[in-house]
């Protein structure tokens, strides 16, 4: 009885996949391998590589420190014109990128400048995005919309796209295999 009760929990389940869940599914079991990020850097780059490139790109004046002690920080050159601050410093697991978060503010912000939006710039971010990955972010939400992501999926990584605060745009670069082996295996 037992198992009959599973089994159809798990076919109700599969049945009610959600859109981004079938993305997902399709995309992780295509095969497909997608580790480019931005600047040289890619996903599976171990820790000395990324310093090292990190550092090379510093000597040319195009990335330099960010405000805090682990973060690297690049001038966007953004869609609309409108000067923008990315910065990011990765996530790594057993001394590679898995996961690179980046954080985007548009220089010029003022509460009252309409124009410099959060919404502005997470809209501009994603257009930044499409030129470097492609097209093919779609919109994920709860029920009442109250928070709302735009995501791409391309094979292995999945690219998640949100505003954090009134001023800043937050995008998540992960390698879901790992993030997934991860959450099954917390430390």
């Amino acid at each position: 009885m037992r198992f009959a009760k599973a089994i159809l929990i798990v076919t109700t389940l599969g049945a009610c996949k959600s859109e981004y869940q079938k993305i997902e599914d399709r995309e992780l079991s295509s095969g497909k391998e997608a580790n480019e990020l931005f600047l040289g850097l890619e996903l599976g780059m171990d820790k000395k590589e990324f310093f090292e490139t990190c550092w090379d790109l510093n000597k040319q004046g195009i990335l330099t420190n960010g405000p805090t002690e682990l973060s690297v920080e690049y001038q966007a050159e953004m869609p609309s014109g409108n000067p923008a601050k990315m910065r990011f410093y990765p996530r790594f697991e057993e001394n590679k990128i898995y996961m690179m978060p980046m954080e985007f503010t548009y220089e010029s912000w003022a509460l009252w400048n309409e124009e410099l939006s959060v919404e502005k710039l997470r809209d501009d971010v994603i257009t930044l995005l499409e030129s470097w990955y492609g097209d093919g972010f779609f919109e994920v939400s709860n029920e009442d919309k109250s928070l709302i992501a735009f995501v791409k999926i391309d094979g292995n990584r999945r690219i998640r796209v949100f505003k954090k605060s009134i001023s800043s745009v937050r995008v998540e670069i992960v390698d879901l295999p790992t993030q997934k082996q991860l959450e099954a295996n917390p430390s």
